[in-house]
């Protein structure tokens, strides 16, 4: 059966699967109204067959799931694993491992930036997948054979294009290139929703310490509500109604009411007063304390140098066939405009043999942009050469 919903059916199963070298995985969740993912139903392949896990059935152990996840003998396949790996950590506290993303795969392949799975697929597999079932309601019950169909067909050619993929990178000698990507993505920092952190999304709106101390409270407030009352972060406050109190930083209810972009009424709830006793205790923080905001400062002349570092980024990406994204981001190049010796990944492994290294050269007037038919080349430069 296509669909499974019994625990010892799914023991017995992920023995199974445990027994080959990957299985590719996949999710469908619900999110809209929450702001813990619901995980509806859970779809897994091996190289012998595909099924789809009702995540929901009544009294359905996941244990046996968790497990394989965390088998270390069994490479997990993802496609833009992000929101996959975070449901396993919320439900489980665990990230499955070792992992293999298709999407940065991809990348290093030079598929570009971000490919989505259908084109993944189209692509590698030449198939063009029914996306048919894509927006309905996987919380409802009974489930449709087309819902299932398009669940278990996610996980099906997934396989395929791990497989391409793989091949492709062991030709090329690539495959280590993707070590930095799965550490990062199985870094578990990166999936805890730690309520005092929450301020960091915005910190670059704070124009000064008293909006920053402000900013930290009221974000911590809001974070720890949202996840309380299981709601989107919006349901609670509003982005720009968050940083707006955290810049006037009212100090009555009164006040706060009068806030323009303020929900009518809301300061008469208990959140208000919560709200009013959040920016209390961010005007009592000692400033001292605070965290340092990194903010970039060009140097004279560094926006001219990060223009020309950009195009040699282009230029050795479609050269070398691998996404721009994947050797250095707008951030590091800003960084390496100002610092040869920048904590940056594109100083560092493959990326520096790929582009640090002419991208130094090119800072310091070693190598030249030109254009031959129409496109970039480069020209390095030789000591006694006129």
């Amino acid at each position: 059966m296509s669909l499974v919903s019994d625990s010892g059916e799914l023991a017995g199963l992920c023995r199974e699967f445990a027994q080959f070298d990957f299985v590719t995985v996949d999710t469908e969740f619900l999110r809209e109204t929450t702001f813990w993912p619901k995980v509806c139903v859970i779809q897994m392949a091996c190289e012998s067959r595909a099924v789809a896990i009702d995540a929901l059935a009544e009294g359905l152990d996941l244990t046996p799931f968790f497990e394989l996840m965390a088998d270390e003998k069994v490479v997990k396949v993802f496609h833009a694993a992000r929101q996959d790996l975070e449901i396993v950590w919320n439900l489980a506290k665990l990230i499955p491992a070792p992992l293999f993303d298709t999407q940065v795969a991809a990348m290093v392949c030079g598929y570009g930036d971000q490919i989505a799975y259908g084109e993944l697929a189209q692509s590698l597999c030449k198939v063009t997948l029914d996306k048919s079932s894509r927006f309905t309601d996987w919380s409802r019950r009974p489930l449709s054979d087309a819902q299932i169909d398009y669940a278990i067909a996610d996980v099906t050619h997934l396989r395929d294009i791990y497989q391409a993929l793989k091949a492709k990178l062991e030709k090329t000698g690539r495959l280590h290139w993707l070590t930095d990507e799965m550490a990062a993505l199985t870094n578990r920092d990166s999936y805890e929703m730690r309520p005092d952190r929450a301020w960091e999304r915005y910190a670059h709106r704070a124009r000064k310490p008293r909006d920053l101390a402000v900013l930290m409270e009221l974000a911590a407030w809001r974070e720890q509500e949202a996840q309380t009352r299981d709601v989107p972060r919006s349901r609670v406050l509003k982005d720009d109604i968050l940083m707006e109190i955290a810049l006037a930083a009212p100090r009555t209810l009164e006040a706060l009411g009068n806030l323009r972009a303020f929900p009518r009424g809301m300061e008469r709830s208990r959140s208000g007063a919560e709200i009013i006793a959040a920016i209390e205790r961010g005007l009592e923080r000692d400033p001292k304390t605070l965290p340092k905001i990194e903010r970039e400062r060009r140097s004279n002349g560094a926006g001219a140098t990060v223009e020309l570092l950009k195009v040699l980024l282009r230029q050795v990406a479609e050269a070398q066939g691998v996404a721009a994204k994947m050797i250095a981001t707008t951030d590091e190049l800003e960084a390496l405009a100002n610092d040869d010796t920048a904590d940056i990944g594109a100083l560092r492994g493959w990326r520096r043999e790929l582009f640090g290294e002419k991208a130094l050269q090119l800072k310091h007037g070693k190598l030249a942009l030109t254009v031959e038919n129409n496109r970039v080349v480069t020209l390095e430069y030789h000591e006694g050469e006129v």
